[in-house]
């Protein structure tokens, strides 16, 4: 595509002619002198249908490790020799604790994670008495439970407690599924996917990039989510955590990063795009920029891995000249003021310089 072709691309997908499969391909395979120009045509889509604002989520990680499904790209899977965090269910009061310290960092959006591959009814229990007592707290708070595959019953459980979305990822084209995990099947993921839908909840699926698939399922698995029709699609790029099948797996680079967001961005023009885990391994000096194709991320740490600190993250938002959905006009205004750090090395000193 040339650069008139991505802004016209941006164009026909506003007067109501979706994205096609080869629209997709050339997005993500534009050359990196394209990059700018990519940007630019996704960039236009994000403002007409999200403005400047971010959406902030904070992750509360439940029940971290002890999972006996084998999903090769976890940290807490089946298998896993990854040195993570792992503990049973949290009590209602730490799990109260804990969204309360994200909302206070900016969150409007609490995740609720549990691993496993799918919850009890007792568990069920757990969790909605864990919504209730944070929706008591902070009754406009948003909550996204992610307890993995759904029984009958329990969406419309969920959704009564106070649940608003429920997230359960593809995580990868129905073609390469069986390549990254074989204990539960793609048709297992699109079924949780579908209770949630009829249970009235609002459905959030996305995907892992850098996992070994080939462009095309990448674009395989983007077609997939928005007939899915995913409200919100978190883009996660693998973390390849020693102990795992996936360690010293090294596909992306942060402006292969950008080109899957801004594919997103194409195919699925209004939703929210969410940057998730891997972002500042992956993207690095480019996630500014992907906040321009992008319009939400995950404040703070993830589940088994560190983020960058939370205030970075809303500094972040600001200096690219956004504001956080739902935060109040004293919180958005309120850059950091800092002196100049002052030179103590190199030429003059006898500590090193800078190099």
């Amino acid at each position: 595509m040339t650069t008139t072709s991505f802004d016209q691309l941006a164009s026909s997908i506003l007067d109501g002619k979706p994205a096609t499969e080869d629209d997709a391909l050339a997005v993500l395979r534009a050359h990196d002198d394209e990059l700018l120009d990519v940007v630019a045509a996704a960039g236009r889509l994000r403002r007409h249908f999200f403005g400047n604002t971010v959406k902030v989520n904070y992750l509360v990680n439940l029940k971290s490790g002890l999972c006996a499904e084998n999903c090769n790209y976890c940290s807490q899977s089946l298998g896993s020799q990854a040195d993570i965090l792992k503990y049973k269910w949290l009590q209602t009061d730490e799990a109260l604790e804990a969204a309360a310290a994200g909302l206070k960092g900016g969150a409007t959006r609490v995740c609720m994670v549990s691993s496993g591959r799918g919850p009890t009814n007792k568990d069920i229990d757990r969790v909605t008495d864990m919504v209730g007592a944070i929706k008591s707290e902070h009754p406009d708070v948003e909550v996204c439970a992610c307890l993995g595959l759904l029984k009958d019953g329990q969406a419309e459980r969920l959704r009564d407690a106070g649940v608003d979305a429920y997230n359960h990822n593809i995580n990868t084209a129905e073609s390469h599924h069986e390549t990254i995990v074989q204990t539960h099947t793609y048709a297992d993921r699109v079924d949780t996917v579908g209770k949630v839908k009829q249970a009235g909840m609002s459905p959030c699926s996305g995907l892992i990039a850098g996992l070994g698939e080939t462009d095309e399922q990448l674009v395989e698995a983007l077609f997939a989510l928005r007939e899915l029709e995913s409200d919100s699609i978190p883009v996660n790029f693998l973390m390849p955590f020693d102990g795992t099948p996936y360690e010293n797996t090294w596909e992306l680079d942060p402006t292969r990063c950008v080109k899957i967001l801004a594919m997103a961005r194409f195919v699925c023009p209004d939703r929210e795009v969410r940057i998730a885990g891997g972002r500042e391994m992956h993207l690095r000096s480019l996630q500014g920029l992907a906040l321009h194709v992008a319009n939400s991320l995950f404040l703070g740490d993830y589940l088994t891995s560190e983020g960058q600190a939370a205030e970075a993250d809303l500094e972040l938002i600001r200096d690219n000249g956004f504001v956080v959905l739902g935060a109040a006009p004293e919180a958005i205004d309120a850059p950091a003021e800092r002196d100049p750090a002052k030179r103590r090395r190199g030429a003059g000193t006898t500590v090193a310089p800078n190099a």
